[in-house]
């Protein structure tokens, strides 16, 4: 099972950080992690994705870097069908039973719900979701699918408030499980790529069984 090491961002005297400062305090701070492990053999196609992630106590800090043919971003609905466009995504337990669904689609639209499998999840009211900062290289306009080479970056910042359904005062020195994801259900090539290997016969992210070990600084 992956283990990933959660470092707490380095910043200079208490002020707002914007996002773009974050994104490059993130670049210095924190490592890359690959998104790599192709699970089901009827879905080979394997997009090159990597991210970064670190936390200030009271926010996490995501962003991930990819490459892929086919990129499609319909969905532009908080806590929409965000899986069936070019789609990363963070999945995290706090308790052992129960995990949050981060999922972003390529222009920053977020899909965010709670609960301890794929039935009966609960969504974070989208006033909440919406706190979420995004920056995505792709902008924020839908658009159908465009075939070609493309590479895009997206830049996310979470606050501890999202995390809505648990009582966490602060992310330091917590221990968690989770699984970072990039899929494209819609696209051309439909891909099911994950940080940690998943198990099962299909394709399937609500699997906390298979999650992996992050800790925070």
């Amino acid at each position: 099972m992956a283990q990933l090491f959660v470092n707490k961002i380095k910043t200079a005297a208490k002020k707002e950080v914007k996002l773009s400062e974050a994104a490059h305090l993130l670049e210095n701070q924190a490592i890359l992690h690959s998104i790599g492990h192709i699970n089901w053999e009827n879905f080979p196609y394997r997009p090159d994705v990597q991210f970064r992630i670190a936390h200030t106590g009271d926010q996490i800090w995501l962003k991930f870097y990819v490459k892929e043919k086919h990129i499609l971003a319909r969905e532009t609905r908080t806590n929409g069908d965000v899986y069936k466009d070019s789609c990363v995504e963070f999945f995290v337990s706090f308790d052992n039973e129960n995990y949050y669904n981060f999922e972003f689609n390529g222009i920053g639209t977020t899909h965010l719900a709670f609960g301890p499998g794929r039935n009966n999840r609960k969504f974070v009211p989208a006033k909440t979701v919406e706190k979420i900062e995004t920056h995505s290289s792709l902008g924020s306009e839908p658009f159908e699918e465009k075939t070609g080479n493309f590479e895009w970056e997206m830049m996310i910042r979470i606050p501890l408030e999202c995390f809505a359904y648990s009582k966490i005062n602060s992310l330091n020195e917590l221990s968690a499980k989770g699984n970072f994801y990039k899929c494209g259900d819609e696209t051309s090539e439909p891909h099911f790529v994950t940080w940690n290997p998943v198990g099962t016969d299909e394709p399937d992210y609500h699997q906390p069984g298979y999650f992996g070990d992050l800790k925070f600084e």
